[in-house]
C-alpha cells in the first residue's frame, strides 16, 4: 500500500512495536487503560498495524474475534499523517481476516460526536443499529452502534441499512 510518499504493509503487531502502537493510541482516545500488550496476551483479539518497511507503525486497528463475529475496539492513525487511508487499508485487512474466518457479523462502537468516523464506516458499509446512552466513562458520551452483515461462506458484504436515524 502506498500513501502517495512511503509504501506500507498492513502486518500483525509484533511485542517490539507496542509502545509505539499504545503511544498512538493516547494521542487519538482519552482512554489512559488501553494496552496493546494486554490485548495481545488474549487469544480472541487481533492488532493489525499499518508501518513502511524498517519503521514503527503509523495506524493500528485492535478486534477481537469471537466465535462468528469481529468486534472493531479501536483503529487510530497518528495524526501527523490523517487521511491518507491508512485506516481504511487497516479496516480492509480486518474485513478480509473476517472474510477468511466465516465470520457474519462486524461490530463496533463509535462516539456519538465523532462524525467523520461514522461517515466513514457507512462507505465501508456499517450500518446503525442502536444508541448505547453514557456508554463512554470519560465524559457520559452515547455511543453508536454500528454493524457489518458478512456472507459467512463467502465473505461477501450483506446490504444492510440503518435500524434508526442518527444524524450525521
Amino acid at each position: 500500500m502506498s500513501d502517495g510518499s512511503i509504501i506500507l504493509r498492513i502486518v500483525s503487531a509484533a511485542p517490539a512495536e507496542l509502545e509505539a502502537v499504545d503511544a498512538i493510541a493516547r494521542e487519538s482516545f482519552d482512554d489512559a487503560g488501553f494496552s496493546t500488550a494486554k490485548e495481545l496476551e488474549r487469544p480472541w483479539a487481533r492488532v493489525w498495524i499499518a508501518r513502511p518497511e524498517g519503521s514503527l507503525p503509523h495506524a493500528f486497528l485492535v478486534a477481537w474475534h469471537v466465535a462468528d463475529e469481529l468486534h472493531i475496539l479501536n483503529i487510530a492513525t497518528a495524526s501527523s499523517i490523517r487521511g491518507r487511508g491508512l485506516g481504511t487499508s487497516l479496516m480492509k485487512a480486518a474485513l478480509e481476516f473476517a472474510a477468511e474466518s466465516g465470520v457474519g457479523l462486524v461490530l463496533l462502537e463509535v462516539r456519538r460526536s465523532n462524525r467523520g468516523a461514522i461517515r466513514f464506516y457507512r462507505r465501508l458499509g456499517f450500518s446503525v443499529t442502536g444508541v448505547r446512552p453514557g456508554y463512554y466513562a470519560d465524559n457520559g458520551e452515547d455511543a453508536i452502534e454500528m454493524i457489518l452483515k458478512l456472507d459467512p461462506a463467502t465473505g461477501r458484504i450483506l446490504a444492510g441499512r440503518d435500524e434508526i436515524h442518527v444524524d450525521v
